[in-house]
């Protein structure tokens, strides 16, 4: 599939946020709030799985629609830094990092995804069976 570069950058951006979003929140007194510190690590931990999960489904469609999942569970995660920050669990320079970093791997999924839509690959289960 042609995607496969972009899909290890993408992968590779969203390993990186997972990785700082877990350093993070293994601070207190952040690391004491369970449910937040949960509900951000599994969002962090969603935008790398769908775009693995996505990738090794063989349509294209249903790779756009896992890697919609994934932009939007970045989202999430920035939504839940501010929630850190307003609580003091980060600071503000945290935050700003943190936020960009998830900003920039949902912009990166975004992009695979307008990509494969305008594409015209439909994915390997729509390739035509050779006919003898």
């Amino acid at each position: 599939m042609a995607t496969f570069n972009s899909k290890r950058l993408n992968v590779e951006k969203a390993r990186e946020l997972t990785r700082q979003v877990y350093r993070a929140s293994n601070k207190p007194p952040f690391s004491r709030d369970f449910g937040l510190k949960d509900q951000i690590r599994r969002a962090s931990v969603s935008v790398m799985s769908n775009i693995a999960e996505g990738h090794d489904r063989s349509g294209t469609g249903e790779f756009v629609q896992f890697l919609a999942t994934a932009k939007a569970s970045a989202a999430e995660v920035r939504c839940q830094l501010y929630v850190a920050a307003d609580q003091g669990y980060i600071h503000e320079d945290e935050l700003l990092q943190l936020k960009a970093l998830a900003a920039e791997t949902g912009k990166m999924v975004g992009g695979l995804m307008k990509y494969l839509r305008g594409s015209g690959y439909k994915g390997t289960k729509f390739k035509p069976v050779a006919q003898n």
